[in-house]
């Protein structure tokens, strides 16, 4: 297992590379070419450049979050195949410069969706929140100002201006688009990208939905761990996996986050380990990593990736803002170094008290 943190590039991160490499146990960063756009083709110098500026500081890159994909794509517009192909081409340079990992998400629209970026808590530090009774009361249009004014000056992971900025010609352009065309059009891109995966050996890991259900009538795909299987049977590769998010599919308090490392043994190529805490029906707000700040059971989600053999890539996720830190909403770098160090000391104790 290597642990790693995000980190945004400079010019849109607060966090810098030299402070992220004194976080004990913590060997490279998830990062992204932030500015491109979804449906760019990557420029390997760009990539080179990047990958070159980390290894500087003494980290290296464990893997892209994200390589957006197109609207066209999950539209399943004609046009799909010409942004399928460019993100081939992004595939096989990664690979190129020595990446093999990339997340990316499914959702419709909006990426993960919040409406407070700066909940207080009882602790004094604010928190990334969700509140389905405010979505119901808004539209879309209001939940994207909202973002966009409380961001703090950055610019939201998959909440970029350029493409929001047409929120009312996208969802015009999703009005066909159900659950079960989203679903052929998700099983469509990847017998697509596989065969280049395959032979490059880039892992894909598909992120869950967050939070786990339709938002503003959008469908969604994937929100359980079922459906991160059905995915993965769906289109058989060893290529083929996903980013396990406590977060996001624990946004259902139902759901058993250790159950589910379990149903997808092997197919796990990332994981997003946070805790969060359930506060009403369809209301969460997010915690520290600790078990008994928020809902979830981090020991027991921590013992099954063991048990089942994880060796990808783990960072914390979001994070609160403490100390008095000004950061992007949710990736401080004080919280999250807390949170790699709890997880990291869970997983040594692990290893030490179990065996596989």
């Amino acid at each position: 297992m290597k642990m790693g943190l995000r980190w945004f590039g400079e010019g849109y991160d607060t966090v810098s590379l030299e402070k992220i490499r004194q976080v004990p146990g913590v060997s490279g960063v998830i990062t992204t070419l932030y500015g491109a756009m979804p449906g760019e083709d990557w420029e390997k110098e760009e990539i080179l450049a990047l990958k070159q500026k980390v290894e500087d500081a003494g980290l290296e890159i464990l893997g892209i979050e994200s390589v957006n994909v197109h609207d066209d794509i999950k539209i399943g517009l004609p046009s799909r195949d010409r942004y399928i192909e460019a993100y081939i081409r992004t595939i096989r340079t990664l690979a190129e410069c020595g990446i093999h990992l990339i997340c990316y998400n499914f959702m419709p629209v909006f990426d993960w969706t919040r409406t407070d970026l700066a909940k207080p808590r009882r602790d004094g530090s604010t928190v990334l929140a969700y509140d389905q009774r405010v979505i119901d009361a808004m539209d879309p249009d209001w939940l994207f100002a909202s973002m966009e004014e409380n961001a703090g000056g950055h610019v939201l992971p998959g909440w970029e201006p350029e493409r929001l900025a047409h929120l009312k010609e996208l969802f015009a352009r999703y009005s066909d688009v159900d659950e079960k065309k989203l679903w052929e059009n998700l099983i469509y891109f990847l017998k697509a990208i596989m065969p280049t995966c395959e032979k490059y050996e880039v892992k894909m890991a598909i992120h869950p939905d967050d939070p786990g259900w339709s938002v503003f009538g959008l469908p969604r795909i994937m929100t359980s761990g079922e459906n991160l299987r059905r995915m993965t049977e769906a289109v058989d590769s060893p290529c083929n996996g996903v980013t396990l998010c406590t977060g996001s599919l624990g946004t259902n308090p139902d759901a058993d986050l250790p159950g589910i490392v379990r149903m997808l043994k092997g197919k796990i190529f990332f994981a997003h380990v946070r805790n969060m805490e359930h506060t009403a029906p369809g209301c969460f707000e997010e915690s520290a990593h600790l078990s008994s700040d928020g809902s979830f059971d981090l020991f027991a989600i921590m013992k099954a990736l063991y048990e089942t053999g994880f060796d990808g890539v783990m960072r914390p996720d979001h994070g609160r803002m403490i100390w008095g830190e000004q950061a992007m909403p949710g990736y401080g770098l004080y919280d999250r170094a807390l949170g790699s160090q709890y997880l990291l000391g869970l997983w040594e104790a692990i290893s030490k008290t179990f065996s596989r």
